[in-house]
């Protein structure tokens, strides 16, 4: 518990000082780096020809899309020709085609989805120019969306896309990275270029050691919320997650960029004329709210595994240390409770225990987070899908008193609140939809290896895992399939893009309209009071959405376990 309380202590006293350094990135405004990093983003920009002129909405989306387009057909290609001796020294072979597609569609989505195991389905050269490469580009591309759509709720341009990128990564996911990295590397993680090594054991015999770039790639895939494991077992491996200190510093890594956006967004639209001394009311709304629905999952998801299964108590076996199955003894229950929900509420999709053998609560909690897609949630996507639930609360609320709805002093209207539904039910229909069509035909059966309840939360957690672009897995899933692999590529790619269109049209729309004086009768969004409204819209859309179906999987068996 201190390990815990410890852990979000830090997180809290770092994000304030990150957001604020992050605002003057995404602001243009001077800071402490300028010396070192205007050189370098100076001579990125000539070399690229980027004109760094302002963009409106649609030229950001489009280009933001084209851009990714481009990446993600050379990642498949390299996919298809890794087989090749460049960067190779354990000759792994190249991917088939539906594996590629599935992998590259995840990684560029900054889900990281795997249906591989990196250690035997990857080369080096994969590792390093494809899923790390992909892991820095997918990361600011969500970042410079967020920012954009920020900008446009704050009255200011747009921005331009390619900046906003380069910026983000020069000047804080790469300098972030080098210093992770080499924390890593200081506590046992391997970093080389070098193939496996086959050692001798105490018994005699031989076993092969898969090691390469581990540290280069841990790093940028927490500080980006991607999640993709250079081993199969992901951060449960002594080699990506060595010490306890590792296990904190993973932790805060994938919590730091996420909460930073909120305290920018604060910053962002602070009126310094009216409130000097207390900006970021807005932001402090969104961060108390999404603070309020990770705590009540953490408590849930602890008590859970702490109560252990009753089964297994029924046979002898104590129980006292909580349902250990699956978790690494060197953090027991706290730290993969904690882990656990850090993981699916930042949606970054890394693990440090089996997420197949969490007790059917402790399993629902991530599940549900990544239903939601709004706990924290991923670099700056995450705020972007929160600030929709805004905008509905604000709708609500508006209905209820026969006003017409207005958020940062603009008016809520007809096609705003389109766009908003698009954002909200895309999601549930992917997940919903995809999860009905896989217990549904025979190639997504022949995927399920549970029967009963927790076959279905197996299919339910790996498109919701998909949906959210978060990537971690109950691992329960016979998965690497064309099926499997082609539908969570679709629902990886949908998911992640259409919302992201939608949100950069709603912020190009409040733009363009004329800003709205406060009155008496204007609902304050910058309150405690609406910050328990949002917590309510979110858990009741959920429950609208979402529990018919966790009722016939977790709940379910929850209710067979200990009735």
């Amino acid at each position: 518990m201190l390990q815990i309380i410890l852990t979000l202590s830090i997180f809290v006293i770092l994000v304030i000082p990150m957001g604020k350094y992050m605002y003057h990135i995404t602001t243009g405004q001077k800071t402490f780096a300028d010396k070192v990093f205007d050189p370098i983003d100076s001579f990125i920009y000539k070399i690229c020809g980027i004109k760094g002129t302002d963009m409106g909405w649609k030229k950001y989306a489009v280009t933001l899309l084209l851009a990714n387009a481009v990446m993600i057909f050379v990642g498949y290609l390299f996919l298809r020709i890794q087989n090749l001796p460049f960067l190779n020294p354990n000759g792994i072979d190249s991917m088939e085609p539906s594996l590629s597609f599935n992998t590259i569609i995840s990684f560029m989505t900054n889900t990281n989805l795997q249906h591989y195991a990196g250690e035997s389905g990857l080369s080096n050269a994969s590792q390093m120019c494809v899923i790390i490469y992909m892991m820095f580009t997918s990361a600011a591309t969500g970042y410079a969306a967020c920012m954009a759509f920020c900008r446009g709720l704050a009255g200011r341009q747009i921005g331009n896309f390619y900046r906003d990128v380069v910026r983000i990564i020069t000047r804080v996911l790469i300098p972030l990275s080098f210093l992770v990295g080499l924390f890593l590397v200081s506590q046992g993680t391997p970093q080389t270029l070098g193939g496996n090594l086959t050692v001798h054991t105490i018994e005699g015999k031989l076993q092969d050691i898969a090691v390469g770039p581990v540290a280069a790639l841990e790093s940028i895939k927490h500080l980006g919320t991607n999640g993709g494991g250079f081993f199969g077992a992901n951060s449960t491996t002594p080699f990506e997650n060595p010490t306890i200190l590792s296990d904190i510093t993973e932790l805060i890594s994938m919590m730091l960029l996420p909460g930073a956006c909120i305290v920018t967004f604060g910053h962002m639209i602070h009126d310094k004329k009216k409130e000097k001394a207390a900006y970021g009311k807005q932001g402090a709304v969104i961060f108390g709210a999404m603070a309020i629905l990770f705590t009540v999952g953490l408590v849930i998801c602890y008590h859970a595994e702490m109560a252990g299964n009753p089964v297994i108590g029924n046979m002898g076996i104590d129980q006292t240390a909580g349902n250990m199955e699956g978790k690494e003894v060197r953090f027991g229950v706290a730290q993969s409770a904690l882990f656990t929900t850090v993981t699916t509420s930042f949606t970054t999709g890394t693990v440090n225990n089996m997420h197949d053998t969490l007790t059917p609560l402790g399993g629902m909690v991530p599940m549900l987070h990544m239903m939601l897609n709004c706990v924290f949630g991923g670099k700056g996507v995450g705020l972007m899908n929160m600030i929709m639930y805004v905008i509905l609360a604000v709708f609500i609320c508006g209905l209820m008193v026969g006003r017409t709805p207005e958020y940062l002093n603009k008016k809520i209207e007809g096609k705003e609140m389109k766009l908003v539904a698009i954002c909200i039910l895309i999601h549930p229909l992917l997940i919903l939809g995809f999860s009905a069509l896989a217990i549904s035909v025979q190639a997504g059966l022949d995927g399920i290896t549970n029967p009963g309840y927790h076959g279905l939360s197996q299919v339910l957690y790996e498109y919701a895992s998909s949906a959210a672009n978060n990537g971690s897995g109950f691992e329960g899933l016979a998965d690497n399939s064309v099926f499997w692999n082609m539908t969570t590529g679709f629902a990886m790619f949908f998911g992640r893009y259409i919302a992201m269109v939608a949100q950069l049209a709603i912020a190009g729309s409040l733009l363009a309209k004329r800003k709205m004086n406060e009155t008496i009768g204007t609902l304050r969004t910058d309150n405690v009071t609406f910050m328990l409204i949002l917590v309510f819209i979110v858990y009741i859309f959920a429950a609208l959405t979402f529990f018919p179906a966790l009722a016939l999987g977790p709940i379910a068996e929850h209710l067979s376990l200990w009735m």
